[in-house]
């Protein structure tokens, strides 16, 4: 005779660990489905200098490769490409005339709150799937989660390609 397993009802149980990382890949999958909107219009390096940018305001060359943690002329090529494409402007620093700001033009904004809009969208989607009772849960375990990892460095959050601003 044989037995036939019937599966369960419920998924069987995961460590807190693993329950981090399945919620990470979720996350991340989140973040690879904006990046790809824009693929075509901007690389992901160039993506991460413009959320930068957004997120701290007017900055100067030396500030943005150091932000992103690349060679200054590394830094200098990614923004002749994305003032050229229209997306980031070029200005004489009134503080400082041997430095030249950068800030985004209306079109790299645009672009960035178009990524940042389908992030909280896709969120939002998974969130309205949840029980109201284990979303209220959800949040305060996040932030909790969050509150102990520390904060994370403006260089990790631009890294990823994300806003410093909520």
């Amino acid at each position: 005779m044989h037995t036939v397993a019937v599966a369960s009802a419920q998924p069987e149980p995961v460590d807190d660990v693993d329950a981090v990382m399945l919620a990470a890949r979720v996350l991340v999958g989140v973040s690879a489905r904006s990046v790809a909107m824009v693929e075509e219009v901007v690389t992901l390096p160039q993506l991460r200098l413009l959320v930068m940018v957004e997120s701290r305001g007017p900055l100067n060359l030396a500030t943005v490769a150091d932000g992103l943690g690349i060679h200054p002329s590394n830094a200098t090529r990614a923004c002749d490409r994305l003032v050229l494409a229209g997306l980031l402007d070029r200005r004489d620093n009134p503080a400082d005339r041997r430095n030249l700001l950068l800030e985004l033009a209306p079109a790299g904004r645009e672009l960035v709150a178009r990524v940042m809009a389908h992030r909280r969208s896709a969120i939002a989607e998974i969130l309205d799937r949840m029980p109201p009772d284990r979303r209220r849960a959800l949040s305060k375990v996040l932030h909790s989660f969050a509150s102990a990892a520390g904060e994370l460095p403006h260089r990790d959050v631009w890294a990823l390609g994300w806003t410093t601003s909520g």
